[in-house]
């Protein structure tokens, strides 16, 4: 049985019957609703399949009112669907990267219209990992109850249906390659777009820092004048739970193997800003109402998530070589920490 229709998912199910035979996609889960209504959570994936190449992982959706991080990797996705139909250099460049969706995580919380899946938990607090200093009260991850934001789960329960389908994706398409990035979209935080990376259960620096710098310089390179600004979550808060904390020092038992896990933060108090009458709507404090600003905000991000790709088929020209990493994490720790 089908709940409510998601704009998001029909936008999704034509991109995938226009994709056709080049796109490869399955059912990662099906979602339950509490009325009985199911939703599936998809996984795409376009580009050589082969392990020898590197990998970008894209995210949208974890949190169900954030709808916006949904439609930026939908609207991506749409694109590489309508040039594979005439542009030589994407099929070239497939080649030599594999390239993995997950646009609707939390269908489930979409439907309901809430920022938790429907069993009330926080799919962005529910990995098994505490941080190691003071979180934010509620914010930060709690367990006093699923009618509270921010729930993290029951203490001991395993991983939620969701984020279970995201790891299993992770590992198998990201951490069985030498080489792979991820980017999460979310809205919600300030009125920056930010780039976040690995930690947020704690703010000593991750092993890859140097890697992270790198990235970091060749973006800004290429985009003199982007808006975003880059940097370790911890920056900002702690949080318990953090998934992509999780699958990061997953990867990491894998010590010849680099994994790099972004989050983009679109800032949506900007928007709210721009409009003030969204404070008065639940999508308007994490999404863009207007639609000419929608529009706006999908242009922007999709010179990111372009780059990502194209970042990761040249990984072997920019990454620290390892007589530079010293010299690289240094860097990297004088100007973020």
């Amino acid at each position: 049985m089908t709940g409510p229709e998601l704009p998001e998912l029909l936008a999704l199910e034509r991109i995938l019957e226009l994709g056709g035979s080049r796109l490869d996609v399955r059912v990662a889960c099906t979602v339950d609703l509490p009325s009985g209504a199911s939703y599936p959570v998809h996984v795409i994936a376009l580009g050589n399949p082969s392990t020898a190449v590197p990998a970008v992982g894209y995210f949208g959706g974890v949190h169900g009112l954030e709808r916006i991080g949904a439609s930026v990797v939908i609207s991506y996705l749409q694109s590489l669907v309508m040039r594979l139909q005439w542009d030589s250099a994407l099929h070239q460049q497939l080649e030599s990267v594999r390239l993995v969706f997950m646009p609707l995580v939390n269908p489930g919380g979409m439907a309901m219209n809430t920022r938790a899946n429907p069993s009330g938990v926080d799919l962005m607090r529910n990995a098994p990992v505490d941080a190691l200093e003071r979180v934010p009260f509620l914010v930060g991850g709690q367990r006093i109850s699923a009618g509270l934001p921010w729930y993290r789960g029951r203490l001991g329960a395993a991983m939620e249906r969701e984020n279970q389908a995201v790891c299993d994706v992770v590992q198998r398409e990201l951490l069985a390659r030498d080489f792979s990035l991820s980017v999460d979209c979310h809205s919600g935080f300030g009125v920056t777009d930010r780039i976040w990376f690995p930690y947020a259960h704690t703010r000593r620096p991750i092993t890859h820092l140097a890697e992270m710098h790198a990235l970091k310089h060749i973006f800004a390179q290429s985009h003199s004048y982007h808006r975003y600004t880059f940097e370790p979550q911890s920056l900002q808060y702690l949080a318990h739970g953090d998934l992509w904390d999780h699958l990061y020092r997953e990867a990491c038992t894998q010590p010849d193997r680099v994994f790099l896990p972004l989050t983009l933060e679109m800032g949506s108090w900007l928007w709210v800003k721009k409009n003030p009458r969204q404070l008065f709507s639940r999508h308007g404090i994490f999404n863009p109402l207007i639609e000419h600003r929608q529009q706006r905000v999908l242009r922007q991000h999709q010179l990111l998530l372009d780059f990502l790709s194209r970042a990761a088929c040249g990984q072997h020209l920019w990454r620290p070589a390892a007589e530079g990493r010293t010299l690289a994490h240094a860097r990297a720790l004088e100007d973020w920490y």
